[in-house]
């Protein structure tokens, strides 16, 4: 046999792959839609997002993966399968700190597969209040960055609002340079978020330290002002350069490679436990030596590991602050239950924020 005979055999036992594949994605679909039936027989006002459910899944690809294709690749795949026979169940709307093309709107498409309709938001605040008035299903909202640390108004959020923390996302975060002319020497601004700037400050003071940094609303925001400008660039995603028509002058000009933002997912319902998961919590303790330390005695007491303490104003009076905690585990589990009743009878104030699956992908 020679070779182009090999290749026809071998396109042929592909197409016929494909066939099996288009087949069983139809049929995972019609059970799809046999669990929606009995859910609203039983309840009109049944919950068909599941995140603990979706988070089991997730891991159980990754963990029977026997390759080529790598485990994030092919749970990469699964989660664009469940997104659209969740679609058939019941299609999601998710807010997000917009406009299009932000990496906000990248986490949440990340999260839910694009079957979900995104819901561009113009602050944080705002993505708060449609989650909470209904408007929208669920909201993604930044919370923390690898290098340019928290971000506080989606924490000052939370002192309020009755929202819970269904989820989280971790999005590496690659940053171009964007523009529509090629020739650097003709720049004299460049448009980014704050943060953005901050990120590629070695960048920008090694290749264009003459050229003035404007901090702006949201990158794609900065995309925009790059197109109406001439002699303008923004610091931005790849999505962003797509959707505002302009080239990609410099790519990856983040100084550190390993940027990472987080993202968490906001709903009105709590989520069960997955297996393998956080708790969030707001605190307060009493301004007085060794407060901090016998507020948080329980955890180490019964062994449970916090992941995350970050502290901001309470906005009840000066120098009185309260301390968003990250610990591993679910409030349910039994495990966690004595630590969390005896933080609640230490603490000023306690606010459980949610429990929620581990990011998997």
């Amino acid at each position: 046999m020679n070779d182009q005979d090999h290749l026809a055999e071998i396109r042929e036992r592909i197409d016929a792959i494909d066939e099996q594949i288009q087949d069983l994605l139809n049929a995972r679909a019609r059970a799809a839609q046999d669990v929606a039936r009995i859910k609203m027989d039983s309840d009109p006002n049944a919950v068909f997002y599941r995140p603990e459910r979706e988070a089991q899944v997730l891991r159980q690809v990754k963990m029977r993966n026997t390759g080529p294709l790598g485990g994030e690749a092919v749970a990469r795949l699964f989660r664009e399968i469940m997104s659209e026979c969740l679609a058939l169940e019941l299609p999601l709307s998710v807010a997000f700190l917009g406009p299009e093309g932000t990496f906000t709107q990248a986490a949440a498409l990340k999260h839910f597969g694009h079957a979900v309709k995104t819901v561009s938001m113009a602050a944080i605040s705002d993505v708060f209040q449609e989650v909470e008035s209904g408007s929208c299903h669920y909201g993604v909202v930044p919370v923390e960055n690898s290098s340019e640390g928290v971000v506080s108004h989606t924490l000052d959020m939370f002192l309020n609002s009755p929202l819970q923390i269904c989820g989280e996302v971790t999005l590496r975060i690659h940053q171009n340079l964007l523009g529509r002319d090629p020739d650097l020497s003709l720049l004299k601004v460049v448009f980014s978020h704050q943060q953005s700037l901050a990120q590629c400050r070695g960048w920008l003071d090694r290749h264009l330290p003459t050229v003035e940094r404007v901090p702006v609303g949201s990158n794609a925001e900065a995309a925009k002002r790059a197109y109406d400008h001439p002699g303008a660039a923004a610091i931005a995603g790849t999505t962003a350069a797509e959707l505002y028509g302009l080239q990609v002058l410099a790519p990856n000009i983040e100084d550190d490679p390993g940027n990472t933002t987080r993202f968490l997912v906001i709903g009105r319902q709590s989520v069960p436990p997955s297996g393998d998961d956080k708790t969030s919590l707001l605190l307060s303790t009493r301004n007085e030596s060794g407060g901090l330390y016998r507020l948080l005695a329980p955890l180490a007491e019964h062994g449970i590991s916090m992941t995350r303490i970050e502290s901001r104003p309470s906005r009840r009076g000066n120098w009185d602050y309260v301390f968003f905690v990250d610990i591993n585990g679910h409030r349910d589990d039994e495990r966690l239950v004595p630590a969390l009743n005896a933080l609640r009878q230490q603490a000023g104030m306690y606010k459980e924020l949610g429990s929620y699956p581990k990011a998997v992908l």
